[in-house]
């Protein structure tokens, strides 16, 4: 009997996962028939979309308010369909605030649920840990610290790994990287990399580009990057720059043209030409100024010192402790590195510390430190190590095992 899986994965990167996820089920089970809410990615998969994933893309709390009325239809219309359809498992990918309330139901309804990527229930809202509880028959997570965490609160756990992992060599090379993006081969190379989001960019670029200019006061030879996800992040980030010049900046989308052809041809054999652009800049450059978020830990995987900072307005810093019920995360650390590792590897300049001249300052450490660029490769290497595991392969074999035990 064909095996059946409803699937509802939200955001670009929940749709990689899952079509990466997808690839271990077909693996096993080359018939399996899923259906739910995802992107291209999975479609590519064999995946049938009931709604598109942008039908769950809302960007902070007032778009969430104002997209209210069209995630709740989403929402009735899924749960509806997955009644009818009752598929062997129920897999939500991340998106926890719809697709936790989803399991809950339809765990309670018999249809055995699977979370993939664990909430960060352990830096906010522990308290959502009793919902978890009721709504997941067995939890995927991405870091081996969130395994014990899960196991003691009574959550089926399995470490899956991190997919970055897989997809990001664990030797990069930075003169092929410099050569794909039409860059000088010597010299140093900053990587700016204010967000993606229009509050990051318009909060932190500022700042990072005044640092910038200090930097390049140090050496005016330095080349500084600034990789963008779109056209729109794009012009935002240009007219800022309008403001605050930093001589030489490039901004870059895309590859040029010239470099397309390397990409897909690379001494080591990876075809690297369905990267993100921001993972071009990261291999080729010497340091990262980064906002905190999945790019601290890319950062990482590329074996690259980094400098993590991030800024909210205080309006939006009232709107988290509402919701969260806490002023602060419950951890010391806010960057990917930093939690894993469980210590300051790496600075984090926040809020009032994220001063364009403290930023300076870090940052020139990070481009000029060989001995800091030695250890930090050291220590990351090991990290990727730790992360890097058959992530599709686990990840299917524990949603099989799931769907043959209790909802």
């Amino acid at each position: 009997m064909t095996f059946s899986a409803a699937i509802v994965a939200g955001e670009p990167s929940g749709d990689l996962l899952a079509a990466r996820l997808l690839g271990g089920l077909r693996a096993r089970d080359p018939e399996v028939r899923a259906m739910g809410i995802g992107g291209p990615a999975m479609a590519r998969a064999g995946f049938e979309a009931w709604h598109p994933m942008d039908a769950l893309s809302v960007f902070g709390y007032i778009d969430a308010l104002r997209q209210a009325p069209r995630l709740i239809r989403t929402w009735r219309d899924t749960h509806r369909r997955t009644l009818a359809w009752r598929p062997d498992v129920f897999v939500g990918v991340d998106a926890p605030d719809f697709n936790l309330r989803l399991e809950e139901k339809l765990r309670a309804a018999g249809i055995p649920t699977v979370h993939f990527v664990g909430p960060s229930i352990w830096a906010w809202r522990f308290e959502r840990i009793h919902q978890i509880r009721r709504a997941v028959s067995h939890m995927l997570v991405l870091f081996p610290f969130e395994v014990d965490l899960y196991r003691e609160q009574g959550v089926p756990v399995t470490y899956v790994g991190h997919p970055l992992a897989e997809l990001i060599p664990a030797q990069p090379d930075r003169l092929a990287a410099r050569a794909r993006l039409g860059l000088e081969p010597a010299g140093r190379i900053l990587a700016l990399m204010p967000g993606s989001r229009e509050s990051e960019i318009r909060l932190l670029a500022p700042r990072f580009l005044q640092a910038a200019q200090i930097l390049l006061s140090q050496d005016p030879d330095l080349q500084i990057i600034v990789p963008v996800v779109n056209a729109h992040r794009r012009a935002q980030f240009e007219a800022i720059l309008a403001q605050h010049p930093v001589p030489g900046c490039r901004v870059m989308a895309a590859l040029p043209e010239a470099g397309q052809g390397a990409a897909a041809a690379r001494t080591d054999g990876l075809d690297t030409s369905a990267w993100p652009i921001a993972w071009h800049a990261m291999e080729a450059a010497d340091a990262v100024l980064v906002a905190s978020g999945t790019a601290t830990l890319e950062a990482a995987l590329f074996k690259r010192p980094l400098v993590i900072s991030y800024v909210i307005s205080p309006w939006m810093r009232r709107i988290m402790a509402w919701k969260s019920g806490q002023d602060a995360p419950s951890l010391p650390w806010v960057g990917l590195p930093n939690i894993l590792e469980r210590e300051f590897v790496v600075p984090e300049l926040l809020q009032e510390a994220a001063t364009p001249q403290a930023l300076a300052e870090h940052t020139w450490t990070a481009l000029t430190d060989a001995n800091l660029a030695e250890r930090i490769t050291r220590r990351f290497t090991a990290l990727h190590e730790t992360l890097s595991r058959d992530t599709p392969g686990l990840a299917a074999q524990a949603i099989l095992e799931a769907s043959r035990g209790h909802a």
